[in-house]
């Protein structure tokens, strides 16, 4: 491609990718400055005009409607979630990739098959389960349907598994290490980057879980973050400038999160994309 040629589609890609960026970022933008807009003003105004004076009445507000209670149950939720797709994840992919056993394939590509099973197909027969079992409306129904691996992840994990060099696994065999030597000591170790990606995916998708929560649960006590925030609507009566509080306060660890982790996340993207 010549320097002219160059020029050319740069003076085509760069303004799409900025009006890309715009269209994307406009409603977080126009959802923190409601945040911190008085429900006066929001009322009165257009919706685009700057806060004058900037409020934080909004955010003080979340605490009279146990909206702390949710963010720590959120929290929690998630930590275990996050633990228990990992650990299963990593021995159940490496059984798949590197273990010997009678139907290991079949049984691999069908459990893969289950993808393409819609999740809220599964919402009813996990609610019989669950309620057989005495766990409605408890800390372990929000979290037992979930931290036993996924498809994807057991998938993404195979496939990064088998590129691991054998020799590698061999080596650490004939040093005595044991299958789960080797997975803690060496497997993990050469995985981190794809662990850190799967488990920022995890969080973000548990953080964001709506319908799961609000069918099992009741009440505040095992309430999360989405359903705190869908019951201010009609709590009081959808006050947009205390739901976009909310919303801010939901977003801003998840934010946090990918800042800190991006260096890996990049490093997971070369990685799957040489091999």
């Amino acid at each position: 491609m010549t320097s002219r040629s160059r020029a050319a589609s740069g003076v085509v890609i760069y303004p799409a990718l900025v009006l890309g960026a715009l269209i994307t970022l406009t409603p977080f933008v126009l959802g923190l400055m409601t945040s911190f807009t008085s429900a006066e003003q929001f009322n009165t105004e257009a919706p685009l005009s700057l806060p004058t004076p900037p409020t934080l009445q909004n955010y003080l507000s979340l605490g009279d409607a146990g909206f702390g209670r949710a963010i720590v149950v959120t929290a929690l939720t998630t930590a275990v979630i996050l633990l228990g797709q990992l650990s299963f994840s990593v021995l159940a992919a490496y059984a798949f990739a590197r273990l010997d056993f009678p139907g290991r394939d079949a049984l691999f590509w069908v459990y893969v098959a289950t993808l393409m099973v819609p999740a809220t197909v599964t919402v009813v027969p996990l609610y019989l389960m669950m309620a057989e079992a005495g766990l409605r409306n408890t800390f372990w129904a929000l979290v037992l349907p979930f931290m036993f691996g996924s498809p994807y992840a057991i998938f993404l994990l195979r496939e990064h598994f088998r590129a691991i060099p054998a020799d590698l696994i061999n080596a650490a065999r004939l040093d005595g290490a044991h299958t789960l030597d080797v997975i803690v000591h060496v497997v993990v170790p050469a995985s981190r980057p794809i662990l850190v990606t799967l488990g920022l995916i995890t969080v973000v998708s548990q953080w964001n879980n709506f319908l799961w929560p609000l069918v099992i649960t009741s009440g505040e006590k095992w309430r999360v973050i989405t359903v705190a925030t869908a019951a201010l609507q009609t709590r009081y009566d959808a006050q947009w400038t205390l739901v976009m509080a909310a919303t801010t306060v939901a977003i801003v660890p998840l934010i946090v999160l990918f800042v800190a982790l991006s260096r890996h996340i990049t490093r997971s993207l070369v990685v799957t994309g040489i091999k």
